[in-house]
């Protein structure tokens, strides 16, 4: 465990230096005028000039050398201090905080959605193999997994906001506005989860063990609860580590497409406002998300992993 943890954490300070440079060195290659897209930013496209571009590079320091503002928000970052919005002047991490916990709370309901509907679903049909239900998981999982995001996102608001008007299509404020960006992240996780269920099912369900089980006596429900569920956990929680690059992705259209206040959306609007120190807080936040999540699926996999006990 204590050499998992320290594996996990070498990980994360690999990934705080990648995502700085590589967010620093992509931001400095986009075409365009990085003081005027500030600039506009700040007063509105109708309101700037190439007088107040001018004042933003100076105050800015944007004529500088790459290497030395790239260095220089290293230190920054060694202290902690992830800077100031090139657009608002308010401090980074206060602003990648709140927009994290927005997100955060977006992709937890999210993941606890698609459990309630991708394993139980795909236990049912690992336990019939073949049949009608199978079948049909095998179509309904591979359409929904192949539609993106947004296509998804798009099919349910005009389902259920514009055709049904159950909840709205957009916003934030409320439990309804968190409906329809949860349910179509959950969607593509369930679609995932329940294929990787029904494969762990119909291979613990004709393992040795499985029908020995049966032949001791035990009935169905009892020796599925003793000897199959905790070994069709584990592929299912360690599938999940691969399904959070899906979540963090989808986080990012999801939240632009439903006007969600999170991380993703912050960082659209800070690329195209050129606001570097946000694109690197908001980039280094899911990056370092990605570790801790992976962290806790490894925990989670060590703690339910029956054959932890017989080693």
């Amino acid at each position: 465990m204590s050499r998992l943890l320290g594996f996990r954490l070498l990980q994360a300070v690999m990934v705080a230096v990648l995502v700085g440079a590589l967010t620093f060195l992509l931001m400095t290659l986009l075409p365009g005028d990085a003081a005027y897209r500030i600039a506009a930013g700040r007063y509105g496209y109708d309101m700037v000039n190439s007088a107040a571009a001018e004042a933003v590079r100076a105050e800015l320091n944007l004529d500088q050398p790459v290497f030395w503002r790239f260095m220089a928000w290293i230190g920054d970052l060694l202290t902690l201090d992830l800077g100031n919005s090139l657009v608002t002047g308010k401090p980074v991490t206060g602003i990648v905080a709140h927009e994290l916990g927005s997100s955060v709370r977006l992709a937890v309901g999210a993941v606890l959605l698609s459990f309630f509907i991708g394993p139980p679903v795909g236990i049912i049909a690992g336990l019939r193999p073949g049949g009608w239900l199978d079948r049909g998981l095998l179509i309904l999982s591979t359409a929904t997994r192949a539609i993106p995001h947004f296509v998804l996102g798009v099919i349910l608001v005009l389902i259920f906001a514009v055709s049904l008007a159950l909840v709205p299509s957009a916003g934030h404020g409320s439990f309804a506005h968190a409906v329809l960006p949860t349910f179509t992240l959950a969607l593509g996780l369930a679609a995932v989860s329940s294929r990787v269920a029904r494969d762990a099912t119909v291979a613990i369900a004709s393992s040795a063990f499985y029908a020995f089980g049966r032949l001791k006596g035990l009935g169905s429900t009892r020796v599925f609860m003793r000897h199959g569920l905790r070994n069709i956990g584990v592929p299912v929680v360690t599938y999940l580590g691969v399904q959070l690059v899906y979540l963090i992705e989808g986080v990012v259209v999801v939240e632009t497409l439903f006007a969600w206040p999170g991380i993703g959306h912050g960082l659209v609007h800070a690329i195209v406002q050129r606001d570097v120190p946000m694109v690197q807080g908001a980039a280094l936040a899911m990056g370092l998300m990605f570790v801790v999540l992976n962290t806790c699926v490894d925990l989670a996999n060590h703690l339910i992993d029956p054959r932890r006990g017989e080693a």
